[in-house]
């Protein structure tokens, strides 16, 4: 296994785990109402496959944000703000996207 760069944190299989189960439950994240996702079923077909995420989102920041609020990036989207409006709490955020990340 090679060093993590400076500054670069591990981030355990638990919490990948922990956002792979927040995202596809249908009561918190529900991503697969609109994205396709490997190892999930019946995929919806409104947003973007979420596959190569880290070389889509390489700054973790701007994916968080995204997650957060993704009117701020693009006014016109109908993907939820899932932080602004509460329906996932801050660390289910960062669980979710430690789980995107790892696609």
């Amino acid at each position: 296994m090679l060093p993590l760069p400076a500054g670069a944190e591990e981030v355990s299989a638990s919490v990948v785990a922990q956002g792979k189960a927040i995202a596809f439950d249908r009561s918190k994240g529900h991503c697969l109402a609109c994205h396709a996702i490997e190892g999930g079923q019946l995929p919806g077909n409104v947003g973007p496959a979420l596959i190569a995420i880290k070389m889509r989102y390489p700054d973790k920041s701007k994916l968080r944000a995204l997650i957060y609020d993704a009117r701020i990036i693009n006014p016109n989207t109908i993907m939820p703000p899932f932080g602004r409006n509460n329906l996932l709490a801050d660390d289910e955020i960062d669980k979710v996207v430690e789980f995107v990340l790892s696609l």
